[in-house]
């Protein structure tokens, strides 16, 4: 019988809908590889002990001639980051440790309706701040295609669990990048939505203006499809885009199909083209560009000027707003409390924070309470806002003369533990080609463009003007494609280490 971890999503749907396989052995196969891979590749936080009786539900209302959703009976998995009725939602932090709240973020309530099983809460980044699942307070993921390197983060565990064949799909959030670069450096695929477009209702917040949630898979089409039942307008949600979107699966399968890129204009960011890439992303980064020329698309150089400052206006504006969103974590409503007799409330609040939350965390609520503090507001977050209004505008000027734009989607392939972690701003700099799509809100993708000298993944990333996720479907599908036929299909479907891993 046919490894059901080992095939698409879209291939795994089309069996279960055929009634081919049922739910219960497509959720019961990535249990199985759950059990015998994960101690090592340590992607998840907890498995979802009600899966197969999820799945067991699905097969029956399939029996009984009910009309499901394509994806109905396939299984996913989430990441901490989003409330879950009965699975702990901790967002890697001690400070909520066992916490399971009473609802559903909305992306997770619509996957429930459309009939995916959820297999579990993957690990992150402590609030989702990191760029290496390092700073999760359960211990770090490790990158399925070398256990001895980091997955990427602040969605290390999403992209290790599709990337180490656990799940076909994932949700992952995207703040500055924690989508995509781990999709990067684990050779999956991954979205992070035009800003509004998938509600942020129940996913713990980061930081609010620059949150969104997205899909992680291994193919571009597998992406769309769960971008097409998360996304949409959400009345819980007050940023939430009341627009029509249209199918984005469709999207991408008329790219897969077209074969071509012509008549698509593509802009290389300059900026973003050598400046901190390694020599060997770049290279891989060159020949993507060349075989984009090569299927049709018209390549042409685009600068985006403040992209220079985006990286010192993101660590301004992301702290402020988690200085802010984490004052709720006071040891009272609930979390954590850590307290003695005689203390004060305060004391209280302070012994639980300094309890419950981890070294970066404190950091960059110090950073942020620090740059929101009389006399510094101005000087340090409003003129980050203000560089800010100045990436929207450059990408704005730049989307007036191409229809998409490319650039590496991590500078370097997957670095090794310890490698960074003690030098924050080393860290920070990873993120430096992720960072401006979020302070301008645009959609981007980043799917595998080869491997590096190091035989580990090289992402591409591609960007898209406000609203127009199905453009980039469309032709990451088309781009996608050309890929898989030079590299020979080595990317995420063959990750080196795996079968030793099972082993």
């Amino acid at each position: 019988m046919t490894d059901l971890t080992r095939i698409d999503g879209a291939e795994l749907a089309g069996l279960l809908a055929s009634g081919e396989v049922s739910s219960v052995e497509a959720t019961q196969a990535h249990l199985d590889r759950i059990a015998a891979v994960d101690g090592e590749i340590h992607a998840f936080l907890h498995v979802n002990a009600g899966a197969l009786d999820e799945a067991r539900r699905i097969d029956e209302r399939r029996a009984a001639g009910e009309q499901l959703h394509e994806l109905a009976g396939a299984p996913v998995a989430i990441k901490d980051v989003l409330c879950t009725i009965g699975m702990p939602s901790t967002s890697g932090s001690r400070i909520l440790e066992g916490w399971v709240p009473p609802y559903d973020a909305t992306p997770v309530a619509r996957l429930k309706a459309a009939g995916l099983v959820a297999l579990g809460k993957t690990n992150m980044d402590e609030f989702a701040m990191g760029s290496s699942t390092e700073h999760s307070a359960y211990g770090p993921t490790r990158n399925p295609w070398d256990r001895e390197r980091i997955p990427g983060g602040s969605g290390g565990g999403s992209a290790a669990a599709v990337a180490a064949f656990e799940a076909p799909f994932a949700l992952g959030s995207d703040t500055g990048g924690s989508i995509r670069q781990p999709a990067a450096v684990t050779g999956s695929v991954g979205v992070k939505p035009t800003y509004g477009g998938v509600s942020r209702y129940g996913a713990i917040a980061l930081a609010s203006s620059l949150d969104q949630v997205g899909p992680v898979s291994r193919t571009v089409l597998d992406s769309a499809l769960i971008h097409d039942v998360i996304g949409g307008h959400d009345p819980h949600d007050s940023t939430s885009l009341q627009r029509e979107w249209p199918s984005f699966a469709a999207a991408a399968r008329e790219g897969a199909a077209a074969g071509s890129l012509q008549g698509l204009k593509v802009g290389v960011i300059r900026e973003l083209d050598s400046e901190g890439i390694a020599p060997d992303v770049h290279a891989r980064f060159q020949e993507a560009v060349r075989l984009i020329e090569g299927a049709g698309g018209e390549v042409v150089e685009v600068s985006v000027p403040s992209i220079e400052y985006a990286v010192a206006a993101y660590y301004l504006i992301l702290p402020a707003e988690a200085s802010s969103n984490l004052a709720r974590f006071d040891s009272v409503r609930f979390g954590l409390r850590v307290e003695r007799p005689g203390q004060t409330v305060e004391d209280v609040m302070a012994a639980s924070r300094e309890a419950g939350f981890g070294a970066e965390v404190k950091r960059r609520i110090i950073l942020g309470t620090y740059a929101l503090s009389a006399g510094y507001y101005d000087a340090y977050y409003g003129s980050a806002q203000q560089v800010r209004t100045l990436i929207q505008r450059d990408f704005d000027a730049a989307f007036a003369q191409v229809d998409l734009l490319v650039s590496p989607a991590a500078p370097t392939t997957a670095f090794r533990f310890g490698e960074k972690v003690g030098d924050p701003l080393a860290m920070y700099a990873n993120d430096i080609t992720t960072i401006p799509a979020n302070l301008a809100g645009i959609p981007g993708m980043a799917l595998p463009m080869g491997l590096g000298d190091d035989g580990l993944p090289v992402g591409l990333q591609l960007l898209a003007p406000l609203f127009e996720d199905a453009r980039l479907y469309r032709a990451g599908a088309t781009i996608e494609a050309l890929l898989a036929e030079q590299w020979g299909g080595i990317l995420a479907h063959q990750a080196p280490q795996l079968t030793e891993v099972a082993r």
